[in-house]
Parts: structure tokens; sequence; C-alpha cells
């Protein structure tokens, strides 16, 4: 149903983005006889001229349907009591801002969708699962954090959103429900996990699908036909009749998804293949978290793929990392996508924007550099497709 958009561009830091319609004009009975004021006092004939300026009957613009909006995502976020980042948090007297840069959480609160992954559990109820090295549980206060960082959709598909068993996880369900916030990639079943968020945009409808498949030790369980659980995609026939529904239902389709190595930036085969085949389901744009790193990004026939979009709040180790805008724009006839993949750093339990020049570049240069080296970036800051 849906075009393949005109133009895919990375942008690096801003971006930007009316029409009138004249109202029909009244027709004129043909039985009716010019007035007087309206003949020529030469010829005693009508003057064509007169009145033209109420009378001459405009062409209507066609109404092309324009819009404009930008979506942001950022990687993994841990809000776990039992973690760093919380202990850090406790100490600071701006909260979420003194672990979070103000610059990078204005740019989250006004989007027109902020998205991110959320690492850990959020309940009081429950015991950390049995056999796992790392279990993350914070307390359902914590949602206030998402929402203080603009946080409109949750990304629940992940290896820690279970750490504590299933009472906790449904609690969570629970919790963000009645915070009014919707979540996507888990669910109370298989229907509920697999299902797509839509949401609507100046006219035009946006489809986020969400999946994982991390575990090298798979222990998060996978939501089954009456069971909580993830949805997973080790097996990518289910995952891709998902985003092929979505393509038919929305124009714009993002495919946000959970796997990789951590700490590596070398690219498995699942991601680079998955990457394809979603891209060819319909995904017009594909991310990726879970590596706890940055890892590098392409275009698959004009579809823009971000491997693994990084620690965003996760830890206190010093790891470039970004907050990504996907900006749509156009009408009914030219659509455009630019990408924005802001520049930050998260260090000692802190993620700051990258505002220096020289700090910038380096970013830049890395992002380049990463396999698949499919960008790079032009003079002005925007990173473009390596032709």
């Amino acid at each position: 149903m849906k075009r393949r958009i005109f133009a895919c561009m990375l942008a690096c830091v801003f971006l930007t983005g009316g029409c009138g319609q004249p109202a029909g004009m009244p027709e004129e009975s043909p039985a009716e006889t010019a007035p007087e004021e309206a003949l020529s006092p030469e010829s005693g004939t009508e003057d064509p001229d007169a009145g033209n300026g109420d009378l001459a009957v405009q062409e209507e613009e066609p109404d092309l349907h324009e819009y404009d909006f930008t979506l942001a995502f950022a990687g993994d976020i841990n809000l776990g009591d039992d973690w760093g980042t919380m202990d850090y948090y406790r100490e600071q007297e701006n909260g979420i801002r003194g672990c979070i840069d103000p610059q990078l959480i204005e740019r989250m609160q006004t989007a027109d969708l902020m998205c991110l992954n959320l690492e850990c559990c959020l309940s009081d109820a429950g015991a950390p699962m049995e056999g796992k090295a790392y279990t993350f549980r914070g307390s359902p206060d914590h949602v206030g954090i998402l929402k203080e960082l603009g946080v409109d959709l949750v990304n629940l598909a992940n290896n820690h959103v279970f750490d504590y068993g299933e009472e906790a996880f449904l609690d969570m369900l629970s919790v963000l429900e009645e915070a009014g916030l919707p979540k996507v990639g888990a669910g109370a079943d298989a229907q509920e996990a697999q299902a797509p968020w839509y949401g609507t945009f100046d006219g035009k409808t946006v489809a986020v699908v969400s999946a994982t498949c991390a575990e090298k030790y798979i222990l998060t369980p996978e939501a089954g036909e009456n069971t909580p659980g993830v949805f997973r995609c080790y097996e990518m026939e289910n995952l891709l009749s998902t985003v092929e529904e979505a393509d038919r239902n929305a124009d714009f389709v993002i495919a946000y998804i959970h796997w990789g190595t951590e700490y590596s930036e070398k690219l498995e085969e699942a991601q680079t293949e998955g990457a394809r085949a979603l891209a060819e389901a319909g995904a017009d744009v594909v991310l990726g978290a879970h590596p706890h790193c940055l890892q590098g990004a392409e275009y698959f026939n004009g579809t823009p793929v971000f491997y693994s979009l990084g620690n965003y709040w996760f830890n206190e180790k010093t790891l470039d990392t970004t907050l990504l805008e996907l900006h749509f724009y156009g009408n009914d006839e030219e659509q455009y996508l630019e990408v924005t993949p802001v520049p930050a750093r998260q260090e000692g339990y802190y993620t700051r924007l990258l505002t220096d020049p020289q700090e910038a570049d380096a970013w830049q240069t890395h992002m380049e550099e990463m396999e698949p080296s499919g960008i790079w970036f032009d003079k002005n800051g925007i990173a473009r497709e390596v032709e």
C-alpha cells in the first residue's frame, strides 16, 4: 500500500518544518441581466472587466495533505532500585535531570513520539529469577520518571522485564496502563505481545513493532496463547507476519528489535539478515538495542538500519550513545524522511549531549567507521548513505 520514501537523509542536530483555500463563489443565474454600473458608457454594452475582483472564479488549490512530525527513539534505560543508576539518581537534587542532560530531555519531550527500551520491571512483587546473573526491578513509582522524560511508548521486548517473575511482570503492565503509557513487545498473552502499536500524526498512521532474540541462554518466557511474556523472534516468521500486517494498516512502520552481542560492535548474521528481511516485509526503519553500545548503520533499499542505539542511561561505563530522531514530512506527492542521530555519551551514570565540536566530530567518525560503514557525515553534520 505504500511507497518508498523519496529521500532518506540522516541529519545530525537541528531540523525545521500552510496553505489557504479560497471560498467558492455563488453561480450567477443566466436569467439575470447585468446591472447598469457594469455597462460601458461608450458602447452601452456589458463591460467584461467590470467587477472582476468580485466575480472572477479562482481555481482551488488541491489539498495535498501535508504532514510534518518527529519520532524519537532511545536505547536501554535501567530504573532498577538494585542497580547503580538509581543509587546515583537518589543523590541528585534535580532528579532525572541530574542523570540525563536537560538538553536531551527537552528533545525527548518535544518529539511527537518518544520511545525507549525499559530494561527492568516496575513492581514491588516477585523474587529474582533463578539462574540469572543480573536481575533488575524498580519501584512502580519510577513510572513517573518515564513521564518526566516525555516517554510516550515503552518498549518491553527485552531480556529483563520478566526478571522477578510473572506476578511482577503483570504488575508492571498494570502500572504502565494506569499511568497512560502504552507498551509494545510484551503482554499478558501472545496476541497482546505481538500486536503493533499504532499512532496517528498529522493524518499519517505510524506502527511500531518490537520483538527480542537477545538471550544466548533463553530464560525470559515467550508469551503464549494464555500466558504472559515477550514477543520472541529467534524464528522470524511471526515477526515478519506482524510487520506485513502493520504495513497494510499504517503509512510508516518502525521495527525495534532486541538483538546482538553485548558490548560488541561486531554485528551478528541474525542482525544483518534480519534487518533485510524486515525491510522487505515493509519496515520503513529498523532499529536495535541490547548490545549496550552503539553499532553501525546502513541503508537497505532505502530503509535506514541502526543496529544498536546503545545504552541511553544504563550504567557507569563510558560509551557513545544517541537519541535517534526520525523526521517524517511531505504530502501526497512527495514524502521525505530525515534521520537525526543526536551525538551523546553515557559516562559515570550521566548521559550528556555532545556539544563540543571535537567530541561531536569524534562521535561522527566512530559511527562512520563501525561495520557495515554504511553512512558518512558531510561538513554540515549530515550523515548520508554510502553509495
